[in-house]
C-alpha cells in the first residue's frame, strides 16, 4: 500500500479493522476480530480483501498495516558495515532506544517528541485520514544505529510537504551514516510527488544545521526564544529543502 494513497474502503467493517489494526501497530487477529464483535466467517472475509487490496499483511496469527516493497541497500566503510531499510513493526524499541541515546542532550526537539508520540502510541508506520509516516532505519548486526523519519498531514493544502527529521547514534557518526539516510528519505519523498521538505531544530545544534546546509537545505525562517532550556533561551531555525 502507498502512505500517500488516500483511504478508501466499500465496506464499514472494513475500515473498522483497518483502522483497529493501523492503531495498534500489530495485532492478533483474533484479538481484532474479538474486539470488533465479529463472526469468524465474515471476519476472515474482510480480513483477505483487505490483504488482496494491499492494505494489511498477516504474519502468523498477526495482522499488522502492509508495508510497501522497499531495497535493502548496503554499505561498509573501514569501520562499520551496516544496512538501510524501511523500519519494520517490530524495530520500534530499538528504535524509540536509538532516538532518545542520539539526542542526547535534548537539543533536537522534534526528535525528541517523535520518541515520545511512538513510544506511547506503540506504532511505527501511520496511514489514516490525520497523518502519514514511515521510517528508513540503519542497522549494525540488526541493531538500529540511526533513523530517517518523514512524515505528513493529511491536509489538501500542506500535501505537498513532508517533514523530515534524521539522526544517528554518536558512535556512528562519521560513516556517511547519516548521509545515507537523508538521501533515502529525499529520494522517497520525491518519488512519491513531495515537492517540499522541512525540519527545525533549536539554534544551539549547529551540528544539525550544518549537516542539513551541506546537503542543500536552506535556512528559511528563525523564531526568536522559541524554546527555553531551563533558563536559556534558544532561536528556532526553520530549514527546508525544495524537491
Amino acid at each position: 500500500m502507498e502512505l500517500t494513497a488516500p483511504l478508501q474502503f466499500d465496506h464499514v467493517d472494513r475500515q473498522d479493522i483497518y483502522e483497529y489494526v493501523e492503531s495498534h501497530g500489530r495485532v492478533d487477529a483474533e484479538k481484532v476480530r474479538k474486539a470488533l464483535q465479529m463472526e469468524p466467517r465474515p471476519f476472515g472475509h474482510h480480513v483477505a480483501i483487505l490483504q488482496r487490496s494491499g492494505m494489511l499483511e498477516r504474519d502468523g496469527n498477526e495482522l499488522r498495516i502492509a508495508y510497501e516493497d522497499s531495497d535493502t541497500q548496503e554499505f561498509e566503510t573501514e569501520e562499520v558495515e551496516y544496512t538501510i531499510r524501511q523500519a519494520r513493526q517490530e524495530d520500534l524499541k530499538g528504535l524509540v532506544g536509538a532516538i532518545r541515546a542520539a539526542i542526547g542532550s535534548g537539543a533536537y526537539v522534534d526528535a525528541e517528541t517523535l520518541a515520545d508520540i511512538i513510544d506511547s502510541e506503540g506504532v511505527l508506520l501511520r496511514h489514516n485520514e490525520l497523518e502519514s509516516r514511515i521510517f528508513f532505519v540503519a542497522c549494525v548486526d540488526d541493531d538500529v544505529v540511526g533513523w530517517v523519519h518523514v512524515k505528513h498531514p493529511e491536509i489538501e493544502k500542506l500535501s505537498h510537504t513532508a517533514e523530515l527529521t534524521l539522526g544517528v547514534l554518536v558512535q556512528y557518526r562519521g560513516q556517511g551514516i547519516g548521509s545515507h539516510l537523508l538521501e533515502r528519505g529525499t529520494e522517497w519523498a520525491s518519488d512519491h510527488g513531495y515537492e517540499k521538505l522541512y525540519n527545525s531544530v533549536p539554534s544551539m545544534n549547529q551540528d544539525a544545521i550544518d549537516f542539513l546546509e551541506a546537503h542543500g537545505w536552506a535556512t528559511e525562517a528563525v523564531r526568536e526564544d522559541h524554546y527555553k532550556f531551563g533558563d536559556d533561551y534558544a532561536d528556532e531555525v526553520m530549514l527546508a529543502k525544495e524537491l
